[in-house]
């Protein structure tokens, strides 16, 4: 009994050193930008394994150095709510399960009236912040558990309490992948605009915020229906965006 006291114990005490490890880089992160991300150098690996090198491009700017179009582009397209939420939107969380859970349903449905056709995968929807992105590409891996879930939910916590809405945003505008090997937004707007991240029109802010669920796949199809249409939305929707 006393040993099994003593491995729990242990793996106590190495939770709350993790836990301490995390909450005092991100605190770090107020004064010092991070030089990379635990999700940049997954990308990074992968790519010196599959083709030998790592072509990377990456350019920190400061935050009043990226254009407000963007700011709004990002915060239209990825969580409208981000001033005015702690970290987590729970109301976006909710639709993302409802809106799930009817896309598992339609995909039965098809499968049951024609059993012989292959499954076709419902579309995932997914409810998470700015702050909660961040948190993951930061510090954990890509792996999805309840484990590394409840990890995001602290590390998010730690951002919105350490660092503020304005530090969040610059550090993940910096980050955030949007191409093979091309992160950040100086990056993206030479990469697809050739003029920096402080010149963007809305409709390039817009289209560039559009690609940031699958930038890998969007990078091949610049051309793609959904893509023009989504920015024509986004467009739209940037006027109402608040920027912290």
């Amino acid at each position: 009994m006393k040993a099994v006291l003593r491995w729990l114990g242990l793996v106590l005490l190495a939770l709350v050193a993790l836990q301490l490890f995390f909450v005092l880089r991100i605190a770090a992160m107020a004064a010092i930008d991070p030089e990379s991300t635990t999700f940049q150098r997954s990308e990074a690996w992968s790519l010196l394994s599959t083709t030998g090198r790592v072509p990377w491009r990456q350019q920190w700017v400061p935050y009043a150095q990226i254009s407000d179009h963007l700011k709004r582009a990002v915060i239209a397209s990825e969580d409208d709510g981000f001033v005015n939420h702690e970290g987590v939107d729970w109301n976006a969380i909710e639709k993302a399960w409802e809106r799930n859970a009817k896309a598992e349903a339609l995909a039965s449905r098809a499968q049951a009236r024609a059993p012989d056709r292959p499954a076709r995968e419902p579309k995932i929807r997914g409810g998470s912040t700015i702050t909660q992105q961040l948190a993951k590409n930061l510090l954990l891996s890509g792996e999805r558990t309840l484990l590394r879930k409840g990890q995001e939910f602290v590390l998010t916590l730690a951002l919105e309490t350490l660092l503020g809405k304005e530090r969040i945003l610059e550090i993940y505008l910096n980050n955030v992948e949007w191409g093979q090997g091309v992160f950040g937004a100086e990056a993206a707007a030479q990469h697809y605009f050739r003029k920096s991240a402080s010149r963007l029109t809305p409709a390039e802010a817009a289209r560039l915020a559009v690609m940031l669920p699958a930038p890998k796949r969007f990078e091949k199809t610049p051309g793609s229906a959904y893509l023009a249409g989504r920015t024509r939305t986004i467009l739209g929707r940037m006027d109402s965006a608040i920027l912290p």
